[in-house]
């Protein structure tokens, strides 16, 4: 069985771009350039000589580092805290602030509520209070008429003839319970 020509070129195109990939990089003609020796390695030059005088400086260094250590992680602490403290002030602020709503919420349910029924109980009271004072007004106006006429009447002179016909008549006309 055959193999079509397009289906051979289809496998044999990866190993063509393969070995055209490796000319191109055969055929380059750069040198490979080394980067120039540090000057950091190989500075220390020859040990100090005392390996304890080694020793102590590394010593020095290591509580050096410490102390920065102990400095950065004390500074970081602090931060820590303001942060804790400005998150605890902003909750509180945040509590005030639903509490004076929470209340404001309150009282204007309370005024509605004194609108709605406590208006008219104090209108009905009011009505009976008027009503109460017009009542002992009308008392008090009868009681003056009562008196002023009661004044009228004893202002009356009876002769003294009249009076012993008015005491006679008192008397006899009374009438038993």
């Amino acid at each position: 069985m055959a193999l079509s020509s397009s289906r051979q070129r289809h496998l044999l195109r990866p190993l063509l771009r393969g070995l055209h990939a490796t000319a191109q990089a055969l055929a380059r003609p750069e040198p490979h350039e080394f980067s120039n020796p540090s000057e950091h390695l190989g500075s220390w030059g020859e040990p100090a000589g005392d390996p304890r005088e080694a020793w102590a400086r590394l010593e020095r260094l290591r509580k050096g580092y410490a102390r920065d250590y102990a400095y950065e992680a004390q500074l970081l602490g602090a931060e820590r805290q303001r942060r804790a403290e400005a998150r605890a002030e902003a909750a509180r602020l945040a509590t005030d602030e639903r509490k004076a709503a929470a209340a404001q919420t309150r009282a204007a349910e309370r005024r509605a509520f004194e609108d709605y029924f406590l208006q008219p109980l104090m209108k009905v009271r009011g009505e009976k209070l008027e009503n109460w004072r017009e009542k002992e007004k009308l008392k008090a106006d009868k009681r003056a008429e009562d008196r002023e006429l009661l004044g009228r009447k004893s202002s009356v002179w009876i002769a003294d003839n009249e009076l012993e016909n008015r005491i006679l008549k008192a008397i006899k006309f009374t009438t038993p319970l």
